[in-house]
């Protein structure tokens, strides 16, 4: 046990990130494979000049145009380092000593690590069929309960929760109790297959300890400038606040952020491409019977009799770096992000030969 730890983190893993190989395409990471959005890159290279003053602390010009999007006030929305910095917020703004998080088991680390680092306890329950089972949830709502994680739709499964089942939970849940719902792939669900899929903005008016996060690193192409937004009430958003460093958000991100929302050719275009590329993979995934969920978002689930470590080892050696979900605890699924054409019929293509190799037995 490492010495300088404090206790609360000693049984808890660095974060394992989707690995990069030089000589092989990465699909681990649900990043956009089209690249970043052109508006946003333009917009950041243009705010390079003026680098050398600080960026505006409170993402102004971002938050009113969020905000505009959603129905709300500037008020209402705060922006993150990433969306993941915004779940340290709130945790660090509500978890004392010996408080309770709660979440699902095979989700986003995140959750468990923000509520750790405040000295707090992550309970989890399990997943039904890929999805957050809200009634088990609410059923181990307790005193110490400050804040519950959920992930719609969740990743690493890609399966989602309706509207009716999060109202009814919603309403289970106390109002001293935060609700932080993570939507980084909202933007990826498909309404004609996924119809009841939650529109949350409006859903604040009536849940005051609800917030809404969302993220620019997908379908925007953004991951690495680090930019997520949360949405809520305004006291609530003005606690997240309280544990906000004082400028988070560097000044190209911000630039980045707010012409990302213009580009609106290239957010339909890496829809499209998702959603063409989803319906031929479900097709040859189904003609060779692999075990897989359906999905509302950018990636697949896939789970085989062959240990997952070994599967990201054969799909590496041949050119594709996928995701081993061995540290969400599902040891033998991988995540593969749903590619280009030409990416989608290569991991096709490898599945088959490492079948015929004796490599992966599905």
């Amino acid at each position: 046990m490492n010495r300088f730890i404090k206790e609360s983190l000693a049984d808890l893993p660095p974060y394992a990130a989707g690995k990069k190989l030089p000589h092989a395409v990465k699909l681990s990471s649900n990043e956009n494979p089209l690249g970043p959005c052109p508006a946003a890159v333009k917009a950041a290279a243009a705010s390079l000049e003026s680098v050398h003053r600080y960026p505006d602390g409170m993402c102004t010009a971002l938050r009113e145009k969020i905000a505009g999007l959603n129905g709300l006030c500037p008020e209402n929305i705060i922006v993150g380092n990433g969306s993941d910095e915004l779940m340290v917020f709130a945790s660090g703004a509500l978890i004392n000593t010996g408080d309770e998080g709660l979440t699902s088991e095979n989700t986003f680390s995140e959750y468990n690590f923000s509520v750790k680092c405040f000295g707090g306890i992550c309970r989890q329950v399990p997943l039904r069929e890929g999805i957050f089972d809200l009634d088990a949830l609410a059923r181990e709502i307790g005193e110490k309960t400050k804040i519950i994680f959920l992930c719609n739709p969740n990743n690493p499964t890609g399966g989602y929760f309706p509207e009716e089942e999060l109202t009814a939970f919603l309403d289970k849940v106390p109002e001293r109790t935060v609700v932080f719902l993570d939507e980084a792939y909202f933007d990826y669900v498909d309404r004609d297959e996924a119809p009841d899929y939650p529109d949350s903005p409006p859903l604040l008016q009536k849940y005051p300890n609800l917030i809404i996060s969302r993220t620019y690193s997908k379908i925007y192409g953004l991951a690495a400038m680090r930019v997520g937004y949360a949405m809520g009430n305004r006291e609530l958003i003005e606690a997240l606040y309280r544990a906000k460093h004082a400028f988070n958000v560097n000044a190209p991100a911000q630039a980045a952020a707010e012409a990302a929302l213009d580009d609106r050719e290239f957010y339909d275009r890496s829809r499209e491409m998702t959603f063409r590329g989803k319906k031929y993979l479900y097709g040859e995934l189904d003609k060779r019977s692999v075990e897989y969920y359906k999905t509302q978002s950018n990636f697949l689930c896939l789970t085989f009799a062959t240990p997952a470590a070994e599967i990201f080892t054969g799909y590496a050696a041949r050119g594709i770096v996928i995701r081993d979900l061995s540290s969400f605890g599902l040891p033998r699924s991988i995540r593969y992000t749903i590619g280009t054409e030409e990416n989608n019929r290569r991991f096709i293509e490898i599945l088959d030969d490492l079948v015929k190799e004796g490599l992966c037995t599905i």
